[in-house]
């Protein structure tokens, strides 16, 4: 699809190429680091509500989390075959072409990347204010802080990056084993509460419709393992350290919302599921007495803080593969000398990401471009059946089993959340499709003067 060639594909002459300085462990923490977040306390609860059954429940995060492996399958080979920083745009760029890979990074720089980046932030210090008493203002003084603080550590050191994303998803991961062990160790619960297990309680929406609801709200959960994809050039034997990283850190993922469910409904019967914050307010009574509130605030301050360390990681990535491709400027693709990371992509998000806390619009943003992001999540999915047709890429260390049934089951489930979110949200399904193509004018600009880039370089000379 691409008529440029690798060479012309490369960073301008004074730029660098990122150091692969990340391991396996650093892979899998950007997985389960991001997925992660304030959705695993508050997302059951509104499945509990919706499906009225401890067995629809579990049912749905065991059938979501087995197709989201069969997607970590299928970006496990495009990580193998294209393995450079972008994830999402490079597997777009290079089996779509030039124009979709660009609308895609266009969506991720302006809009969803800072949207997501603010949410996080503000969504850390206002769980941080429950434990330090914060006016509005200083709650979003404190995000925009946060943002910087990660930002500044991503430009100085890769390396000490993925440790504190490490460090993070390590503390939320035994911290949600410990609530766990916990409530069951005590017998804080009730084992009645599952009872009936397969019927649905009054209340409870019709099962198709329940299970729409479900199907989505699990699968935004999940949401973010792909973007480990994002820094594939940094990741040391990125062949067979992705595909790894994709299917451990999705597996944990599924494991971690399966027994937080559990343990929530043990804690609290469904009858008394009113809302997302009374589910977790009352769990978290159950279990700590009368500062469960206070200890649930802390648990998911860190639970969001490694979800915002590992899209800070993660993000910029994608507009320095841009710049590298000639799809954006081409200073954005430069590499410090001496920190051996994209300053000029990174500093972007950031400063974006704070404009969005302070002027608080990013929650609207984000749900504009929901619709667009999950088209795009699957058109990367079908681009694996275009690279295995036309052996795009390097020759992949990895292939996904039992092709293609694992990016069929994918682009299926991604196909049933796109009628799902249409029929929804149509209004910013429209609007957010809108905006996307409002970027075919700058992939114009930026293509016409890639293209003259490409004729004005010299022919290569070949020997012989």
């Amino acid at each position: 699809m691409n008529n440029l060639t690798e060479a012309d594909r490369s960073a301008p002459p004074d730029s660098q190429t990122p150091r692969r300085q990340l391991g396996l462990a650093s892979a899998i923490a950007a997985v389960a680091g991001e997925s992660i977040a304030v959705g695993i306390f508050l997302t059951p609860a509104g499945m509990a509500k919706a499906l009225g059954s401890p067995f629809w429940l579990l049912l749905v995060w065991i059938i979501v989390g087995i197709i989201t492996i069969s997607g970590s399958l299928t970006y496990g080979e495009l990580a193998a075959r294209f393995p450079r920083d972008g994830g999402l745009y490079v597997y777009l760029f290079e089996t779509f072409g030039q124009r979709i890979g660009f609308l895609y990074g266009w969506m991720c720089l302006l809009v969803l990347d800072p949207g997501l980046t603010a949410a996080l932030a503000v969504g850390f210090a206002t769980y941080a204010a429950y434990i330090l008493p914060l006016s509005p203002l200083m709650i979003k003084f404190a995000a925009a802080a946060v943002i910087w603080a990660l930002a500044i550590l991503n430009i100085l050191s890769v390396p000490i990056s993925a440790g504190l994303l490490r460090w993070t998803t390590v503390l939320k991961l035994g911290v949600l084993a410990l609530l766990v062990g916990w409530a069951l160790a005590f017998r804080l619960g009730s084992w009645s509460n599952f009872i009936p297990f397969v019927e649905q309680r009054p209340g409870s929406l019709p099962l198709a419709e329940a299970l729409g609801a479900g199907l989505v709200l699990a699968f935004f959960s999940f949401g973010g393992w792909w973007d480990v994809s994002k820094i594939s050039g940094e990741v040391r034997d990125p062949g067979r350290n992705l595909p790894r990283a994709m299917q451990w850190g999705v597996l944990i993922v599924t494991v971690a919302y399966v027994a937080v469910s559990a343990v929530f409904l043990y804690l609290m019967p469904l009858e008394k599921v009113t809302s997302d914050e009374a589910f977790v307010a009352g769990a978290g009574e159950v279990l700590f007495g009368h500062a469960g509130a206070v200890v649930f605030a802390a648990i998911v301050a860190v639970c969001v803080l490694g979800s915002l360390a590992a899209i800070v990681l993660s993000a910029p990535r994608v507009y320095y593969a841009m710049a590298a491709d000639g799809l954006f400027f081409h200073s954005v693709a430069r590499i410090h000398p001496r920190f051996a990371t994209p300053v000029r992509a990174i500093l972007i998000q950031a400063a974006i990401a704070s404009l969005l806390v302070v002027t608080g619009s990013f929650q609207q943003i984000i749900a504009y471009f929901i619709f667009a992001a999950v088209v795009f999540l699957g058109l990367a999915a079908v681009g694996l059946f275009i690279a295995r047709r036309r052996q795009l890429g390097q020759v992949p260390v990895f292939l996904a089993p039992a092709y293609p049934l694992p990016p069929l089951a994918f682009v299926v489930l991604v196909g049933m959340l796109l009628v799902l979110l249409g029929l929804r949200s149509p209004r910013q399904a429209m609007l957010g499709a809108a905006v996307v193509l409002a970027g075919v004018p700058a992939f114009a600009l930026f293509g016409r003067r890639t293209r003259a880039s490409v004729r004005a370089a010299p022919s290569p000379v070949h020997d012989g």
